[in-house]
């Protein structure tokens, strides 16, 4: 009779089925190619492309900040944590076994007993008990599949988190790292500007005491020479920000920063290759959205699985004795088993309730990962337009500064040959000092509209800076062991 029984459940629980919707990945808009098409794209995707700019100060800063920074540590952690989340989940799939032993002294009370009942009692009693219970729910209708199911998507999603966290940690290092060196640059300019302004100042300064020019030349020269000494505070404000922020993103107290290869030295990295379509798999923030969506469409049948019945087997084994050298004997030997069957009748709508809210809550999971997809596409797109247009504005820029120069150069000529005054030479001036500064600003985004567009591709690169990570945390374990 148990075998046949045991034979029954073996057959009900291969033969339930999961309720609710199996995922399918919904049909997404996907574009045949992007708007703006570059012809010199290589595939670099899956590579360290922070490499390409040539220095190993950023490659530092990088490898310091995927082993130090503490948002990707709390991704990490977190990670860790739905790891153990999804092994409380999928533990409803075995028999919940354990064990229990206890021993105790009692006397119960004779008051009002017959002489012949209490004398036939032994008063106090010991009692010995050990016993291994067991319990396990019968998973007909696939409500505890569906919740591994979500169990595991939401570990996946957190993992997806955590690359994502990768991919906009590499991309801000390089980006503030840029900016860094863009001001660095932006201070030199200002610098050598107010050198040479100031050895005008002096020497017109000198000349005004000699009386060979009037106060109003003088103090024409004295104001662009103060413009250009105003701008260099502003500038290194803005440096010693960049360094706070860049210390941070480090994982280290705000503080300096190792400077490397200056702004013109740089290599500026190639443009990557791929399709619209490649995103879904690329980007990790894709993937996250997608399993949420999938944790989302398996909570509907969790929800649905409430309307069915609940069947649980339970069972005791083990051993009752008064006394301990007989416990386990066989006289002191003790089961039971049996089942256990519950249904709803009633429930004044609680569950059509949670069933509409995990419906609901899996439609918002599906708007979340279109509009995602949307918002990559948008990504490259318009980091492909930033850093085609940038060039173009970089190139014009450049000739700009050249004639602006070649333009400042003829009106020192000139003004020193008498031939026109000072207003001349100090337009010039003022209008190249302002042009090499945007050029150098531009240099910088330039650089940042590349960086922008690795981040925006993602990839495998995201996968090799992981293993920077895995490098680390090896290191510091045996460290520690040392």
């Amino acid at each position: 009779m148990n075998k046949k029984f045991l034979s029954m459940i073996f057959v009900l629980v291969l033969a339930g089925c999961a309720v609710g919707p199996d995922y399918r990945r919904p049909a997404i808009d996907i574009p045949g190619a992007w708007r703006l098409e570059e012809k010199g794209v290589s595939d670099l995707a899956n590579t360290a492309w922070w490499g390409q700019f040539g220095d190993p100060v950023l490659d530092e800063l990088i490898r310091t900040a995927l082993k130090e920074n503490y948002d990707l540590r709390i991704a990490t952690a977190r990670v860790e944590e739905y790891v153990g989340r999804y092994w409380v989940g999928r533990s409803g799939f075995f028999p919940q076994i354990g064990a229990d032993a206890s021993a105790g002294r009692y006397r119960v009370s004779e008051e009002g007993m017959s002489r012949a009942l209490s004398s036939a009692l032994t008063n106090p009693t010991d009692s010995y008990q050990a016993a291994f219970s067991g319990a396990w729910e019968i998973d007909l209708w696939g409500k505890l599949r569906r919740a591994n199911e979500a169990a595991r998507a939401d570990l996946l999603s957190t993992e997806e988190a955590r690359q994502s966290v990768i991919l906009s940690l590499v991309s801000a290092v390089a980006n503030s790292y840029i900016s860094l060196r863009d001001f660095d640059k932006q201070l030199e300019v200002a610098i050598r500007t107010v050198k040479a302004r100031e050895d005008s100042y002096k020497l017109f300064k000198l000349r005004y005491e000699g009386g060979v020019i009037s106060e109003l030349e003088l103090n024409q020269v004295k104001s662009e020479y103060e413009q250009a000494l105003a701008t260099i505070p502003q500038i290194e404000k803005q440096v010693a920000f960049q360094e706070n922020g860049l210390s941070v993103l480090i994982g280290r107290n705000p503080g300096s920063i190792v400077r490397g290869r200056h702004l013109d030295e740089l290599v500026l990295p190639a443009v990557p290759a791929g399709l619209p379509s490649d995103l879904l798999m690329k980007r990790p923030d894709i993937r996250q959205a997608e399993q949420a969506l999938v944790a989302a469409n398996a909570r509907i049948g969790v929800a649905r699985a409430q309307y069915f019945p609940t069947i649980s087997l339970t069972g005791l084994f083990g051993w009752s004795s008064s006394d301990l050298s007989n416990l386990f004997k066989g006289a002191a030997k003790m089961w039971n088993w049996g089942g256990n069957l519950t249904a709803p009748i009633f429930t004044g709508g609680a569950i059509m309730g949670q069933e509409k809210a995990a419906e609901a809550i899996q439609q918002q999971s599906l708007f979340n990962y279109q509009k995602t997809v949307q918002g990559a596409f948008r990504d490259v797109e318009d980091s492909l337009v930033d850093q085609k247009r940038t060039r173009e504005q970089l190139d014009a820029q450049k000739r700009q500064v050249d004639t602006l120069r070649e333009y400042a150069r003829i009106a020192r000529i000139r003004y020193e040959n008498g031939y026109t005054s000072y207003i001349e030479v100090l337009d010039a001036e003022r209008s190249l000092f302002n042009a090499e500064l945007s050029y150098t600003q531009t240099q910088g985004i330039l650089f940042q509209s590349l960086v922008n567009l690795y981040k925006a591709v993602g990839g495998g690169w995201v996968v090799e800076a992981d293993k920077l990570t895995a490098v680390a945390a090896t290191t510091d374990n045996k460290t520690e062991k040392k």
